[in-house]
């Protein structure tokens, strides 16, 4: 049994096998003095610990109530982003923000953003494009206001298909159909699997040909990465975005804002790691010659998250496809060069609709 750290401790206790008092009786008056001074340097090192941990546990309670906090704050700001063209609908048993703008009757033409963005990505299409149209856009599953996918429909392919799903519940047989990054991977991926439902395409950079790594077969996030798309901060958003855009002026302390706003959404965060670990780029080939549906490929020449030299191959694999290359832009040109890729955008759609931009 050991000595108790009291103010009454100098009693010596039991020790098993011998006893400590006749021990104590063996030393000198010093030595016994030396002993005691080292049993209170243990005792006040012992309590120094305990205290160390209570204030290393007390910490951790803070941190993690004020981390709560946080993302309850962040979580309930996200209402700031509604608007009365929101909806939520229950499309294959995923719960889905969707926006519609734009007249009845007009043209369908549904947008899709990139990873870790929200449908605020194509604001400036939008305000542009709905005069004539009637422009869709809906939070990816696993992003923004959707909220996780309880499925966990989150591979490419699956993404595509779900455009389909989304069109049935919207009562839509053949729309225009465009997206940026990730989004434009599931947009040309959907063209090639229903070319009848793909009235014209529009790609902002999209995902297509083996990059950074990924190939036909899916990577795990390294573990920082994995934190951060978990437990997201303003700085590490604007930090994370700044590769994103070539024109940093771009990138708007609002932008930032909405991004950490959307991405602290309840479930977005494991849906985000869970999307890169179902996410692969096999050689898109022999899909891409199978779209049939005229096609617009927009990209920035400073592309630093997908190479602009693969837009160039994309464009030769489509048939027919035109690409337009923006100097001076990055990885989302329908941000960056908004004014000059909706003109060019009206003037595809003019073409193929026949009308005068």
């Amino acid at each position: 049994m050991r000595a108790r750290c009291s103010a009454r401790s100098n009693s010596p206790s039991r020790d098993s096998g011998s006893s400590l008092p006749a021990r104590i009786v063996l030393v000198s008056d010093g030595s016994r003095r030396i002993f005691r001074r080292a049993r209170r340097r243990r005792c006040l090192f012992r309590r120094l610990i305990i205290a160390l941990a209570a204030l290393s546990l007390l910490g951790g309670l803070a941190g993690g109530y004020l981390t709560w906090r946080a993302q309850q704050t962040l979580a309930g700001s996200a209402a700031d982003y509604l608007t009365p063209a929101d909806r939520f609908l229950t499309v294959a048993g995923a719960n889905v923000r969707v926006r519609i703008e734009g007249p009845e009757g007009a043209p369908p033409l549904i947008l899709l953003h990139g990873f870790i963005y929200s449908l605020e990505s194509f604001d400036a299409w939008a305000a542009d494009l709905k005069r004539d149209h009637r422009v869709i856009r809906f939070d990816l599953l696993g992003h923004g206001l959707s909220g996780p996918d309880p499925q966990k429909r989150y591979s490419p392919q699956e993404r595509a298909a779900f455009i389909g799903d989304l069109m049935d519940a919207l009562g839509l047989e053949r729309a225009i159909v465009g997206g940026n990054s990730l989004g434009g991977l599931a947009a040309w991926r959907f063209a090639a699997a229903a070319p009848d439902r793909v009235s014209a395409l529009i790609l902002v950079s999209p995902g297509a040909y083996p990059n950074q790594g990924v190939t036909d077969t899916p990577l795990s996030p390294p573990a920082p990465f994995a934190l951060f798309l978990r437990n997201p901060t303003e700085a590490g958003v604007a930090f994370a975005l700044q590769g994103v855009y070539a024109d940093k002026s771009s990138l708007s302390p609002e932008g930032v804002r909405r991004t950490a706003v959307m991405m602290r959404q309840p479930g977005n965060g494991d849906a985000y790691v869970e999307s890169i670990e179902e996410f692969s780029l096999p050689d898109p080939a022999p899909l891409l010659k199978t779209i049939a549906a005229p096609t617009l490929i927009l990209w920035g020449a400073e592309d630093k998250v997908i190479p602009v030299g693969q837009g160039a191959a994309m464009a030769a694999a489509i048939p027919g496809a035109k690409l337009i290359v923006y100097p001076g832009v990055g990885h989302v040109a329908h941000e960056e060069a908004s004014a000059q890729s909706i003109a060019d955008v009206r003037a595809f759609l003019a073409d193929v609709e026949g009308r005068t931009p």
